[in-house]
């Protein structure tokens, strides 16, 4: 059971406390580092591996990539000129990759983590749908192998929080349950998993085409074949195949069997799943609207933005299960506060961060919302115009997106290689082959992305309420972990999409 918890409780549990964080660089990394250092100052020391060839290059890059970042401004404003100082007293860069045995740190750093460390949450992943195989199963799986290990050395570890994805799931319908992957356990109905068995594969033809020589091809076999290999078992794209990997690589490592070690109390490590659905901009605290990256759900606002979207796949009426970032990082703040030191290490507990089953939005929301947006802030043109905001029309299946592209576009890039041939003409061989390039850009967005723009599941959140129900209900809480605490087109119109202008598209 989880118990009472408050802002207070949370905010003492990091005090003293020793952290290490993969993926910082990333946008939920960023949000969590600045979150622990603005509520508990005197946390001891926050471990930063960064893939660095040195200890210079992995602080140039913690400097520039996390911490220079607008997200910091707050706690910059409340050290004032002692702000270097103290980022350089509790946060410590590491040299880094989790592509490697250890990390690749050096043994003498090993020793120092394994005796510090209180608390580790991997953040590190590749996101990319149509990711290399090879890279994809180095990071998402083998990278979560290595810091387990590091794990099981750390003799006063309290907690391992992991973070993966509520996509996992993959192509479903219905209610998704909050329960961690089975060993082999896929979504294809006949076939049993074996990570070793894909640790050898990828690497047997990898082995081929590097003989082969052809560094191109290597790269597009190789990300063919986890699109391969993640729809022989089931998921829809390489990242949620091997973010799911991952997971079972984790049961393995520190849950299962011999996997789980046992230290001074007997007990293993407790671990946490966060699975976060798509993450937003910052809603409240420290900066609301700051985001970094593109998400699905964005590809409507840049369309309007860059005046170039007349239809878009997306069915108005499905849910959008969206969570702001700093409501996922208060989530994983307290979850990691209700299982430290619990006796039950050998159990894995999975949180769903999403808003589906509690306070779900429609996509009709982000389209309204857009709209009204740009129709009161009108974007300006290169000639310096006025350009009217226009409706979108939108596809609700893949079907009839593929037959609108094949009436539009297909029959008249294929009129244009006739006429290339017939007249010999370069100009058409060349506009004709710009043109194929972006239509098969295009499918291959819908072939990736599809499924996710009509995804039709929504997330059981029962531990997550379970967590919610031990704390506060004011909507003003500094660690907020209810999404029926956002009203969402005010959230859309006032602090989601100027969000999108201002940090993605420097508007």
């Amino acid at each position: 059971m989880v118990g009472t918890m408050d802002e207070a409780r949370i905010i003492e549990y990091f005090k003293n406390k020793s952290i290490l964080i993969t993926g910082s660089t990333g946008f939920l990394g960023k949000i969590l580092v600045e979150k622990i250092l603005r509520v508990q100052p005197d946390v001891r020391k926050i471990y930063l591996p960064v893939r660095a060839v040195d200890a210079a290059t992995a602080k140039r890059r913690m400097q520039t990539e996390v911490i220079g970042k607008e997200l910091f401004g707050v706690l910059k404003e409340q050290h004032g000129k002692g702000f270097q100082s103290f980022i350089d007293e509790k946060v410590v860069p590491l040299a880094a990759d989790m592509m490697h045995q250890n990390l690749g740190l050096e043994e003498s750093t090993l020793q120092e983590l394994s005796k510090d460390l209180n608390i580790i949450v991997n953040g590190a992943a590749t996101t990319n749908f149509y990711e290399r195989y090879d890279v994809a199963l180095d990071v998402n799986v083998m990278g979560v192998k290595y810091l387990c290990q590091l794990a099981k050395k750390c003799a006063n570890l309290e907690v391992f929080l992991h973070v993966s994805t509520a996509y996992v799931c993959g192509e479903r319908s219905g209610v998704v349950q909050e329960r961690a992957f089975r060993e082999g356990e896929t979504l294809r109905e006949g076939t049993y998993l074996d990570i070793e068995t894909e640790l050898r594969l990828v690497g047997e033809q990898r082995q081929q085409l590097e003989d082969a020589g052809d560094a191109k091809a290597e790269r597009k076999a190789m990300k063919d074949l986890g699109l391969e290999r993640a729809r022989h078992f089931g998921w829809p794209n390489t990242y949620v195949f091997t973010k799911a990997m991952g997971e079972m690589m984790l049961q393995e490592q520190l849950v299962a069997g011999a996997g789980a070690a046992t230290r001074g109390g007997g007990h293993g490590i407790p671990v946490v799943i966060a699975r976060p659905s798509i993450i937003t901009s910052v809603h409240r605290d420290p900066l609301p609207g700051w985001i970094e990256g593109t998400r699905t759900i964005d590809a409507i606002i840049i369309g309007y933005a860059k005046q170039s979207l007349s239809c878009f796949l997306a069915d108005l009426d499905l849910i959008m299960d969206v969570v702001p970032g700093d409501l996922v990082v208060n989530a994983m703040m307290a979850a990691m506060v209700a299982h430290s030191r619990r006796s039950s290490g050998s159990e894995m507990t999975v949180y769903h961060v999403t808003s589906s089953m509690r306070h779900p939005a429609a996509y009709a929301v982000l389209y309204r919302t857009g709209y009204r947006y740009f129709m009161e802030n009108p974007r300006v043109g290169k000639d310096g115009r006025v350009v009217r905001t226009r409706h979108v029309h939108f596809f609700r299946t893949i079907a009839s997106f593929r037959a609108f592209m094949a009436v539009a576009y297909a029959l008249p890039l294929q009129l244009l290689r006739l006429l290339s041939i017939l007249f010999f003409g370069l100009l058409f061989a060349r506009r004709y082959a710009d043109l194929s390039r972006k239509y098969s850009f295009v499918m291959q967005l819908v072939d990736l992305y599809g499924p996710f723009a009509l995804f039709k599941a929504c997330f059981d959140d029962l531990s997550m309420e379970k967590l919610r129900l031990s704390m506060p209900s004011s909507s003003s809480s500094l660690f907020n972990l209810d999404p029926k605490n956002i009203d969402w087109d005010d959230y859309f119109y006032r602090i989601h999409i100027p969000g999108v202008m201002k940090y993605v598209l420097n508007k």
